[in-house]
């Protein structure tokens, strides 16, 4: 059982200060609208600033998404299949993040890096 806790301990202590830091509002920024906390909250943090601009492309494209709902019949069939993938997209992400990695999402993030605020 001692050993159990002291590799908690180690693994606890080899994550980066910076995601340890940053790792809650990388989180929260995949969430629609809240991609705007780690972006003004944590501008500092690079584990933030980076997800949280991946997460604003998301929001983005949601809304963009969103936009399409009005065009009759083929918009609502573009708008379910949209915001499954962007949905798949966002949980991926808070995955990775919740394993404190950084996730280069495909399209998305080379939107995303060009992103300056």
């Amino acid at each position: 059982m001692a050993t159990l806790t002291t590799e908690v301990k180690e693994i606890s202590e080899s994550i980066d200060p910076i995601i340890k830091e940053g790792k809650f509002f990388a989180a929260i920024g995949y969430f629609s609208v809240l991609c705007f906390v780690p972006l003004f909250l944590k501008r500092d943090n690079r584990f933030a600033q980076f997800h949280g601009r991946q997460g604003l492309i998301l929001f983005i494209l949601e809304l963009a998404v969103s936009m399409l709902k009005v065009v009759p019949f083929l918009g609502n069939i573009i708008f379910i299949l949209a915001w499954a993938i962007l949905g798949v997209f966002s949980l991926l992400a808070i995955i990775k993040v919740l394993m404190n990695e950084y996730w280069e999402m495909p399209v998305i993030y080379p939107i995303a890096s060009k992103v300056t605020l």
